[in-house]
């Protein structure tokens, strides 16, 4: 008779075929962001499944035949010890609402759920208790304010003139800096470059935007395969998560974004937020994007010219801060990347 055992796999190796298989069996994939997977196995079959990437738990699977003998437990308890090990003392589990009572049972939390997705936190992990701390770092006090959320993948004119408009338009306002390091342009590097930009702006006061403030780069996608239903539920969860905690801790009531006219992407997530936020006391702000010689200034054009090193056309749509870094020896290897890589995002 086989016992059960649980181990770590290396995904450099054919091992990662084998999961990849078995996740199949669910409709499930293995994302490519993966950083560690552990397997429970039967003798030489794989019975169950669970993968990490930072602090996020994800690509979880176990055979049903197997349920009831608690390898789902044994398989977070497994993995979460490993990251604890790392210093990774909180994780997150995004799954599938109808999965909600087996991660509440291995004492994860609910933070939010929508139709598609549901976010639970674990460990040392509390929403609420997070958000306060967040505010209280921050050493704002309890006025009103607009908010903005950016990546600045880098800080182009276009984010210092929705900033700006932002700031001409009320008392005070706090930009959250995505601090995901997904990004051609690190997270610290990032959030220097828009405080650097907008030192003038007085009532500008330039943030972290921490745990709760959801990347579209880590939302997963092993169980949500279609880009766009992908897309939309990354947006409702993340726009449901900002009216109901950061709203109330930072004392919000405008939200401000740029229009998008080619971005598909970015257009579901502002109408997402213009459906969703109004339900938590925030109006929506969507201000036409800037324009260079007609064409709308995006990072995203920006990044395409950094690779190919057109500085000429680049000077004309970021702001000195921004062209100053990428001219000095510490964005070499940023630059080095964005040439390396085919689409630098």
């Amino acid at each position: 008779m086989y016992s059960i055992k649980i181990g770590n796999i290396d995904l450099n190796t054919d091992e990662r075929l084998k999961v990849e298989s078995f996740l199949s069996t669910f409709n499930l994939l293995l994302d490519k962001d993966v950083e560690h997977t552990i397997v429970a196995r039967y003798g030489d079959e794989i019975i169950g499944t669970c993968s990490s990437a930072g602090k996020i738990l994800k690509c979880f699977a176990v055979s049903e035949k197997f349920r009831e003998q608690g390898i789902a437990s044994k398989l977070i308890t497994y993995l979460t010890d490993q990251l604890f090990d790392k210093g990774i003392y909180e994780t997150f589990i995004f799954t599938e609402p109808k999965n909600l009572s087996l991660f509440k049972e291995l004492n994860y939390s609910e933070v939010e759920r929508v139709e598609e997705v549901a976010l639970l936190e674990g460990g040392m992990s509390n929403v609420n208790r997070y958000v306060e701390k967040m505010f209280k770092d921050s050493g704002l006090d309890k006025r009103k304010r607009a908010a903005l959320v950016m990546n600045c993948n880098p800080f182009t004119l276009g984010h210092r003139y929705l900033i700006e408009r932002a700031s001409i338009e009320n008392d005070e306002v706090v930009v959250f800096i995505v601090e995901e390091d997904r990004s051609l342009f690190p997270f610290e590097v990032r959030k220097k470059l828009v405080k650097a930009g907008t030192e003038d702006l007085n009532n500008v006061h330039v943030l972290s935007g921490g745990s709760y403030i959801i990347s579209s780069a880590t939302f997963p996608s092993y169980f949500l395969r279609q880009e766009d239903i992908k897309m939309d539920a990354y947006a409702k969860l993340d726009a449901e998560i900002f009216g109901k905690y950061i709203r109330p801790a930072f004392n919000i009531e405008k939200r401000y974004v740029g229009t998008e006219p080619y971005c598909s992407i970015t257009n579901g997530y502002n109408e997402a937020l213009i459906n969703i936020l109004p339900k938590h006391g925030i109006e929506v702000v969507e201000v036409n994007r800037l324009n260079s010689e007609n064409i709308p200034i995006s990072a995203s054009y920006v990044r395409r010219l950094i690779k190919t090193e057109d500085y000429y056309i680049l000077k004309n749509l970021v702001p000195k801060v921004t062209y100053d870094y990428l001219m000095s020896t510490q964005a070499r290897p940023i630059i080095e990347k964005a040439k390396r890589s085919e689409t630098p995002h």
